[in-house]
């Protein structure tokens, strides 16, 4: 008889195996909502992956690693600064974790949890642990009295897990399976179906008991011309000469990046919206995954798609849009910072340092840094910037293609790299969101009398017809 199977971890398996009620009638019953989707699962998954992907240590090195900060700067990076303090939470995360499976019965007591061939049932463990603190049903699946933790420690909790198995035991980003030779599991605990399908059915919990906000929300052509714009004038886009600053000398918030930081974001932006990705794999974009066709196009590559995983990735063929479009077009985008950035070879948008100049181009800029810049650059143009997140430019780039070009749900499909078996219609969270800013109001839906809307520089509508 399993640990699992005693009446005191009932709750455990019901948490990590939902079962979707019967058909009802009653608007009240919310249980189908928190049973995840398959492909919400894979989601998660590849979303788990990039936290060991773009953690510093485990970037693929290109290169010799040189520095571009002086030597004698006297500053420190601030985001080796919040990985050490972020280390000492995740060790006591991970000592926790170890004590609570010995408690549990599940492994015996001086046995080590983290190590390079887990537990078969680690992944259930982990689900366990989590569950304990920050679910309102306990382990006996029985509803907590005691208020539970956010999901935000769920997230780190699993994030310690993450780190624990796949950077200090070796196991990388590679899914938890069973092996096809030898019939064992393999790969990393915490980026399983088991802990993904849990943590997706969490937080949609946590959502609906009001806690944390959903989805991202979507990038619209209007904010990516209010950000270009912003970003274009004359006293905000100077590339402005190296200077000293004393560690004591106080930092001005509004000028947290300077001209090539922005050019840097404005082609991320524009890739990551047009490409339909999210930014974190906008990232990951090297030099060689870009091809200059000619003076009005280029063509970009990417290493991988999760529709093709095995080679035949189409290219996206990117073109010069008209003058009146500027603020989305990728020729400009991508031409204003290679010519600026003078990147040879290595990671398209590698980090960008405190002075504003370009670093190692070996590694890729962090997602973390990435949207913190991103979410300054809102707060620049008077946007709160919280709703935005790692999908806002898939998201919104997908909407973009519906509602301004009105290109069809196979078109976006195959332009994207998505799957067309429309049985998921995983296309359908990125084109609806009650998140989202609405492109039209409601009262106006029949509204004979509503006024023309922007011209497009493509067929000259004006009608709003097509919103």
């Amino acid at each position: 008889m399993s640990v699992l199977d005693k009446p005191q971890f009932a709750g455990v398996l019901g948490a990590i195996r939902p079962t979707p009620v019967s058909l009802s009638f009653d608007d009240d019953d919310s249980s189908d909502d928190e049973v995840p989707a398959q492909d919400e699962i894979q989601d998660d998954i590849e979303g788990e992956q990039q936290t060991i992907t773009f953690n510093d240590d485990s970037v693929p090195v290109l290169g010799s690693a040189v520095n571009n900060e002086e030597e004698d700067s006297g500053e420190e990076d601030e985001t080796h600064k919040e990985d050490r303090d972020g280390d000492v939470k995740m060790d006591d995360l991970r000592a926790v974790i170890k004590e609570f499976v010995c408690a549990a019965g599940f492994i015996d007591k001086g046995k080590e949890f983290f190590t390079s061939t887990p537990d078969p049932q680690s992944a259930i463990y982990i689900v366990a642990w989590i569950m304990n603190s920050c679910d309102d049903i306990g382990l006996d699946g029985k509803t907590k009295d005691a208020p539970a933790d956010s999901y935000n420690h769920a997230q780190k909790m699993r994030a310690a897990c993450t780190y624990g198995f796949g950077r200090l035991n070796g196991l990388g980003s590679i899914p938890w399976q069973k092996s096809e030779f030898s019939g064992k599991m393999i790969g990393n605990p915490s980026i399983s179906e088991d802990v993904s399908r849990y943590m997706v059915s969490l937080r949609k919990k946590k959502v609906r008991a009001g806690e944390i906000a959903t989805s991202a929300r979507a990038i619209t052509p209007e904010i990516l011309a209010a950000l270009y714009h912003y970003n274009n004038l004359p006293e905000v886009r100077e590339i402005k000469p190296v200077t000293r600053r004393k560690r004591t000398e106080p930092v001005d918030p509004n000028q947290w990046g300077g001209g090539r930081s922005r050019l840097m974001l404005h082609a991320v932006y524009v890739i990551a919206f047009l490409c339909l990705l999210r930014f974190d794999e906008a990232l990951k974009i090297q030099l060689q995954d870009i091809r200059r066709i000619n003076e009005h196009s280029f063509e970009l590559t990417l290493p991988f798609r999760k529709t093709s995983q095995y080679g035949e990735i189409k290219p996206f063929v990117l073109h010069e849009f008209p003058p009146e479009q500027a603020h989305l077009c990728p020729v400009r985008a991508l031409t204003a910072w290679l010519a600026c950035a003078r990147i040879t070879q290595g990671y398209l948008f590698p980090t960008i340092t405190i002075r504003d100049q370009v670093g190692d181009s070996t590694r890729p800029m962090k997602s973390e840094k990435f949207l913190e810049m991103f979410r300054n650059n809102l707060l620049d143009i008077g946007m709160d910037p919280y709703p935005y997140g790692t999908h806002s430019f898939r998201r919104g780039g997908c909407q973009y293609f519906a509602s301004h070009r009105r290109w069809s749900l196979r078109r976006i499909c195959d332009w994207g790299g998505w799957s067309m078996e429309f049985s998921s219609l995983t296309i359908v969270k990125y084109l609806i969101g009650w998140n989202d800013d609405p492109t039209e109001l409601r009262e106006n839906f029949l509204n004979p009398n509503q006024k023309p809307t922007e011209k497009c520089a493509v067929c000259g509508r004006t009608c709003a017809c097509g919103r």
